[in-house]
């Protein structure tokens, strides 16, 4: 029997259970990929999960994987592959491309170098060209592009798997089918429905969680009523697998009702969307089965032929404007409080674009599953409904946790479109420069005052603080929206992303610990290893900006003795470390600090004996008369704007107090040595005599990186040395 490897695609978020459901239907699981699996198997099984499947996209027959690094590599890779065994004879053929590259950025451009390459193909074996048509085409083919690479494939499912064919008209929200039956498999309605129970969904609009669920229990194909699919015409169908496979489906869905056969029972207060919905239970054969009935959540009740155990499933309104919103915690309140009156014993699941009204529902939950509902992040909770889980509803539109949604489509795709394009410049300079961590985003929008720094591929969010003048509710329903195009543009799981908001805090607030969660990670800089924190503190440990300064240090640090003040933890001393310095002195006024750059440096080999660290009030060192005999070829001074730490004797000031600190720093500075000196205070005016004194440059310039060039007042730097003698 011939083995083929299928590419399954499904709604992000789904790929796990994909794999899953796609083993039961005889596929072998390859790979995981966003959006899809890879999976292997007999063609019965790519048959069976077009008809089967309740979660796919499309199932793609894998043709071939080509080089398409440029237009005309794709064109030969395409040209040498067999067409006319995928495309029949005078039939007509269409081409869906994804992807692109430096060379390929537009996807009709690519769509187009394939169908010339089919086309040419098949001409220069002597055939009759095919025809390419956009609509009912004999045969699709997929061709998706990553990193230089072509995978081409044929469509067999033809089009998407999530229409059933039961819903030609929709409410004003639908769930796709194959997310609606992703939602019931996380939920356990399967296991639910074989331990005897019943379904109802109290806000069901067009009913498709309903329809999915009686399908789901009484084992009906989901692909049972489609006309045809994507293979029929295709030269390599094998028909008689195909029709054992649709009597296999026709037979298991009379065998289906022959049991028993749940409840399914639909709710809605608006009429006119439950007459959609019973339009879509009749073109799903589900009549007699399905029952509706009008009815607010406040007048819910328990139908006595109910059984004593089932699964109540929703996807409630999530509010799209501030007005609506209001009203949600409400709604779901009086969702959770008719539930435990009515249910108590069942298992309820709320799926929501709005997860921060989960509080408000009045249970504990047990489960969360983070989905997408088209590009919106959204997240199945789940609840045992039983008095002991009882608590009390909570409004989240008082001040909390902010969580990803989007209210304004228009503005989010403009963020959207701003982060695609700093990727392709910010993040391909990165990847040239193989820099790890860098800043991808610095409030480029006034809409949205975040700064994103990427770690290692962690996101690291900052919120800057918005101006009394902007309205604070506007305010996070703008992060909101940012938090849920982040992930979804960098492609990473948002639990990958860490966001800090800047409260308007006063006095030595600013400065404490922000949680403990003690999770640190590696990052590689220029051949040094760091380790950074991105949860525990409002910095992360690495000054991104100063990764400049740090590699002029490394560059020139051998054979020199560094001292580093205010060295936080110690990055820049183990840039001097890993060039070559002799030894150096790292002082910070922060034990926690302290023990973080000791921690860097021995992550780098470094010598502790040679490269001391010590816990030390930096302006009182400098004014101690017994240090001013230690002597240093390379200093590294960047203080903070303005300390009163309990632990200083004094208050720091930089604009008042650098020009003290940097005479003081060259008294211990050697007579050929260079004294580094930063700060980051916006206003900051360097003495004007300290150049008469020493030879004084400003070299803020040569030490912005690509990725803080647009914000280039984040900090001044200048080189200061000892005058030569006439």
């Amino acid at each position: 029997m011939s083995k083929y490897v299928f590419f399954v695609t499904c709604p992000k978020g789904v790929e796990y259970l994909l794999g899953d459901e796609l083993e039961t239907l005889g596929l072998a699981l390859v790979r995981n990929a966003p959006a899809g699996v890879w999976v292997e198997g007999a063609l019965e099984a790519g048959y069976r999960a077009c008809m089967w499947s309740r979660l796919a996209n499309r199932v793609i027959l894998h043709i071939a994987e080509v080089d398409a690094r440029s237009a005309d590599e794709l064109y030969e890779g395409v040209v040498a592959l067999n067409w006319q065994a995928h495309i029949p004879a005078g039939g007509s053929f269409r081409v869906n491309f994804l992807g692109q590259n430096e060379e390929l950025r537009n996807t009709q451009f690519g769509a187009q170098k394939v169908k010339d390459g089919i086309v040419d193909s098949i001409r220069g074996a002597g055939a009759a060209r095919p025809a390419v048509a956009q609509k009912d085409p004999d045969i699709t083919i997929s061709a998706r592009l990553n990193r230089g690479r072509l995978a081409v494939g044929l469509d067999l499912s033809g089009h998407s798997l999530h229409m059933r064919g039961y819903r030609t008209e929709q409410g004003l929200a639908p769930l796709k089918e194959n997310l609606a039956a992703a939602l019931l498999l996380r939920a356990g309605w399967p296991e639910i429905a074989a331990m005897g129970g019943d379904f109802v969904d109290p806000m069901c609009g067009s009913g498709t969680l309903l329809i999915e669920a009686a399908m789901m229990a009484l084992d009906i194909a989901p692909g049972r009523r489609q006309d045809r699919f994507g293979f029929e015409k295709w030269p390599g169908h094998q028909p008689e697998l195909w029709l054992r496979v649709r009597q296999e489906a026709e037979r298991r869905a009379h065998e289906g009702k022959q049991g028993r056969v749940p409840v399914f029972a639909g709710f809605d207060q608006d009429s006119r969307v439950l007459d959609t919905a019973w339009r879509n239970v009749q073109r799903a054969g589900l009549e007699g089965i399905v029952s509706l009935e009008v009815c607010s959540i406040t007048e819910f009740a328990r139908q006595a032929r109910w059984a004593e155990q089932g699964l109540v499933l929703t996807n409630p309104p999530y509010g799209e404007r501030l007005s609506e919103r209001n009203a949600l915690a409400g709604l779901y309140q009086s969702l959770g409080e008719v539930v435990l009156r009515e249910l108590s014993g069942w298992r309820l699941g709320v799926f929501t674009g709005a997860p921060e009204f989960g509080k408000s529902v009045g249970l504990r939950s047990f489960k969360q599953y983070n989905l997408f509902n088209g590009k919106l992040p959204a997240q199945l909770i789940l609840f045992d409904v039983r008095t002991e889980n009882a608590m009390t509803p909570r409004d989240p539109a008082a001040a909390g946790q902010v969580m990803p949604r989007i209210a304004n489509a228009e503005r989010a795709d403009m963020l959207r479109n701003r982060l695609k394009k700093n990727l392709k410049t910010i993040g391909q300079w990165a990847r040239k420069q193989n820099i790890g961590s860098y800043r991808l985003y610095d409030a480029d929008m006034p809409e949205y005052a975040l700064a994103i720094d990427i770690y290692e591929g962690r996101v690291h969010v900052q919120e800057y603080l918005a101006p009394k003048s902007v309205d604070e509710r506007a305010a996070r329903e703008r992060l909101a929206e940012a938090l849920a195009v982040i992930p979804d543009v960098l492609e990473i799981d948002p639990k990958d992303m860490v966001c800090k908001q800047r409260q308007r805090q006063t006095g030595t607030r600013q400065y404490e610990k922000q949680a403990a969660t003690g999770e640190y990670l590696h990052v590689q800089e220029h051949g040094c290893t760091l380790k950074v924190n991105l949860k525990d503190y409002l910095d992360t440990g690495l000054f991104l900006d100063h990764r400049p300064v740090r590699h002029w240090i490394q560059q020139h640090a051998k054979g020199k003795r560094f001292l580093n003040l205010f060295c936080y933890t110690g990055a820049a001393t183990v840039h001097a470390a890993v060039g070559g310095a002799s030894r150096s002195l790292s002082l910070d006024m922060s034990k926690t600090y302290v023990n973080w750059a000791i921690d860097n440096l021995a992550l780098n080999g470094a010598d502790l004996r040679k490269h001391v660290v010590e816990q030390a009030d930096c302006l009182a060192w400098l004014a101690d008369r017994r240090t001013a005999n230690q002597r240093f070829d390379l200093i590294f001074m960047d203080p903070p704007t303005f300390s009163n730490s309990a632990r200083m004797a004094g208050v720091l000031d930089v604009q008042r107090d650098h020009g003290v600190m940097i005479r003081q720093c060259m008294e211990r500075l050697s007579s050929d040595g260079l004294l580094i000196f930063s700060n980051n205070f916006r206003k900051f005016k360097l003495d004007e005599d300290l150049a008469a004194e020493f030879d004084v440059t400003e070299v803020t310039a040569s030490t912005l990186d690509k990725d803080f060039q647009r914000n280039q007042k984040i900090h001044q730097c200048w080189h200061v040395q000892h005058k030569l003698a006439d």
